[in-house]
């Protein structure tokens, strides 16, 4: 017998042993000779050409009931299971056809009952991410659902992990992104620097979290809300109360019952919920997280998830299709005013969330007209917060420069018109933006001035831009910015603005070249801010030195001539 058959007999009576009734058969993994064997014996069936479906054929059997076994004794594990298991998963990928062995029900075994429990492992987490980037293309090809389904449970891994893990965690992300995974996947992401907290608390309160799976929590939460219950009917005492020390750090941990608690440590993607914010227990959350300073798993996380969100957006407008888009831009907007209070965090986020949103206006005009209740509501919401009025700055941008929607959807581009009226007015009407009626400081004042003067520059663009392209708009459109020409409020730049436009409405060639669509209409195209000379023979155009030189009131310094202009005709 050679060198490599007694080696082959020798791993294969190991694994054969392991599998069967032995004394390593409660936890196969705590034998440290078992994971070297089945390296072994997986290297022997690759090596061998020739023999390999005979060598794969008297080693499966083995090797399925080592399986089998391995993810029995994860309830009660003495040593790590998940680099066993990866091995033997690795080997139903590689010699699955030959053995007929579905390795999808393995896959997902190994995800519920292994990975749940060992995420927080560094070994395990990263043998896993190595392990689904080598076998990235299979399990795309042959198992699509499988990294859509879970990816609640890989993000675990990369929030409580952290950067050094971030490079791999990249290279398999794309495949986290499916149909059935897109919408449910964002508002995961955006809530990372919230997992890890919850995760840490978790820790806290009941030791490493690596062996025992946070699922359980979920199990027992509803008999621990009928104690809880139980205990206000017979005491008085309520669900929120603590003992003497309730003013520990202690009293802030998350109520086990809340079900934003349990959304957020799910393992498994189970569609899009609704997360409520004002919850007992993300109440708690954000004030110990802003109260507290922050670990540096959090400030890891905080810095890794701008970055995830960029590759998910590019995703998005490589990939998804329009119904997706247009489904997510809704979330984005109830998001953005809803993050984890960290300053630097929620400006990346914001930045990234207007962006794509913006983009994905540019690429389909149509949205705008789609989702004229949500932007409604939040032009609606404009003096509510900072975050909400960068938010209706952005909207207002984006309703002017794609004609609320384009030519087609005229009953939107009048709601929307009606809703900029509605807002201007209300700005013309009030000095406040934000705060009421509570007093602030000088620098306050400022900025809200400052913020309300931004506003109104938007608001009339935007009106202006409406009207130039639904040209029905157009009276309505002049009685707004007239108004507000006349208020001279004390901000200048906003009446004057609104006094160019009124100009450059009594020149339709001029105001179409500088309010118009971005796009091509009805068959003239033109670039935004141009003014096609050639047509001056024909159209107005004797404003414009006017407009070029910078509002210059009175008669024209200028010392050129309308022909050194225009073309002349040959």
């Amino acid at each position: 017998m050679s060198d490599q058959e007694r080696d082959w007999d020798f791993y294969l009576r190991t694994v054969s042993n392991s599998a069967r009734d032995s004394s390593f058969a409660n936890d196969p993994a705590s034998d440290p000779s078992l994971l070297h064997a089945v390296k072994k014996l997986c290297d022997f069936c690759r090596q061998e050409e020739k023999s390999s479906e005979d060598l794969v054929a008297r080693v499966y059997p083995h090797i399925n009931k080592l399986f089998q076994r391995s993810t029995a004794s994860l309830s009660q594990p003495t040593s790590p299971n998940g680099i066993l298991l990866l091995v033997i998963l690795q080997f139903f990928l590689d010699f699955g056809e030959v053995v007929l062995h579905d390795a999808d029900p393995s896959l997902r075994t190994f995800f519920r009952s292994c990975l749940s429990r060992e995420f927080a492992d560094p070994v395990v987490a990263a043998a896993t991410l190595d392990f689904l980037n080598v076998n990235k293309n299979k399990l795309l090809f042959s198992f699509p659902n499988l990294l859509p389904q879970f990816f609640p449970l890989l993000l675990k891994l990369i929030a409580w992990n952290g950067e050094k893990l971030e490079k791999a965690f990249l290279k398999v992300f794309p495949g986290l992104v499916s149909p059935g995974s897109f919408l449910p996947l964002f508002p995961s992401l955006v809530d990372l620097p919230i997992l890890v907290v919850a995760l840490e608390k978790v820790e806290r309160s009941s030791g490493s979290l690596i062996g025992s799976s946070i699922a359980s929590i979920q199990k027992s939460a509803a008999p621990e809300m009928l104690l809880a219950l139980m205990d206000e009917a017979y005491t008085g005492s309520t669900i929120g109360d603590g003992g003497g020390d309730s003013e520990s750090e202690e009293s802030s941990t998350i109520d086990v019952a809340d079900p934003v608690f349990l959304e957020l440590l799910k393992d498994e993607n189970d569609g899009l919920a609704e997360r409520h914010w004002t919850s007992p227990g993300v109440a708690a959350v954000l004030q110990a997280a802003t109260n507290s300073p922050q670990s540096d798993r959090l400030k890891q996380i905080l810095n890794i998830t701008p970055r995830l969100l960029d590759m998910y957006f590019t995703i998005a407008l490589r990939d998804a299709n329009n119904s997706l888009i247009c489904a997510l831009i809704p979330i984005l907007m109830a998001r953005n005013s809803t993050l984890f209070p960290d300053k630097n965090y929620m400006y990346e986020v914001r930045r990234r969330l207007l962006e794509f949103m913006l983009a994905s206006f540019q690429r389909s005009p149509d949205f705008i007209a789609l989702l004229k209740k949500p932007i409604v509501d939040r032009l609606g919401e404009a003096y509510d917060s900072p975050e909400k009025t960068e938010l209706a700055l952005q909207l207002c941008w984006a309703v002017g420069e794609h004609g609320g929607g384009g030519g087609s959807h005229k009953d939107a581009a009048r709601e929307l018109f009606e809703s900029l009226e509605l807002l201007l007015y209300e700005n013309l009407s009030s000095s406040r933006l934000g705060l009421r009626q509570e007093s602030i400081n000088s620098d306050s004042r400022n900025f809200r001035k400052s913020s309300q003067s931004r506003l109104l520059c938007f608001v009339i663009t935007a009106i202006a831009k409406l009207a130039t392209y639904h040209r029905e708009l157009l009276p309505r459109a002049r009685v707004a910015l007239g108004k507000v020409a006349r208020s001279r409020i004390s901000d200048s730049r906003v009446w004057r603005r609104a006094r160019d436009y009124l100009g450059l409405m009594d020149d339709p060639a001029i105001c179409l070249s500088v309010l118009g669509p971005s796009r091509p209409s009805h068959g003239y195209p033109h670039n935004p801010g141009t003014v096609n000379w050639n047509d001056g023979g024909t159209k107005m155009i004797a404003h414009i030195p006017f407009y070029i030189l910078g509002e210059q009131e009175g008669p024209p310094f200028h010392d050129f001539s309308f022909p050194d202009i225009l073309p002349r005709r040959r």
